[in-house]
């Protein structure tokens, strides 16, 4: 299964106020008050009036971004930076085999980074995405790192993102799906039959109504 993400992460309340009043600005809720903003190439037209750029050679340690960070581009990250830490990821994976990127910005210039990574041959923690949650102050919690913790894995693609922020969805909304099936599969099961059989027991052998 493929994954793909190329997004700007930071506080939620910084990425409103930065993104009100644009056009091509689709916010997806994360987990503690965080916000993650698909880039897209309709967004980086009109934050910095030239359309989007790819690296024609595969990602390095030297080249980390499949995205051409432009000067005008990271200047815009460096001036949200001014109201607190903005963090740039990219990721992409395809039959298990990908790699991440991140930097994050803060107080108007790059604070860390870009660091890459292909390998993941050494601790979660210190993957290039968790490293940079580190940088804009994701906690720890119940996840297995703070990749998940966040929620990143809930979409899998930008298109994911931009569907996800404009239904204006959590990061939690795929285990709250889970959960309200499984309650209603509950219920279901606890519901007397015509006959009065519950379902889903075994060989419908148990009476519901008076004895």
């Amino acid at each position: 299964m493929s994954y793909q993400l190329s997004a700007i992460i930071a506080d939620v309340g910084l990425l409103h106020g930065e993104t009100r009043g644009l056009d091509h600005a689709v916010l997806g809720n994360l987990r503690q008050e965080f916000a993650l903003l698909p880039v897209t190439s309709q967004l980086v037209e009109e934050l910095t009036g030239a359309p989007l750029d790819y690296a024609v050679e595969e990602p390095t340690p030297e080249r980390p971004f499949t995205l051409v960070l432009s000067t005008a581009l990271t200047e815009t990250l460096a001036d949200w930076s001014r109201q607190g830490p903005v963090a740039y990821v990219e990721a992409e994976f395809a039959g298990g085999v990908g790699h991440q990127a991140a930097a994050v910005w803060l107080g108007g210039q790059r604070i860390w980074g870009p660091r890459f990574d292909s390998a993941f041959d050494g601790p979660r923690g210190r993957w290039p995405i968790n490293a940079a949650l580190v940088e804009v102050g994701v906690e720890p919690g119940p996840w297995v790192d703070l990749f998940a913790e966040l929620g990143l894995h809930v979409e899998r693609n930008t298109a994911g993102w931009l569907a996800h922020g404009r239904r204006g969805l959590g990061a939690d909304y795929w285990d709250e799906l889970v959960e309200e099936w499984e309650r209603r599969e509950a219920e279901a099961s606890q519901r007397p039959e015509p006959g009065g059989f519950r379902s889903g027991e075994p060989g419908g052998l148990r009476f519901s109504g008076p004895r």
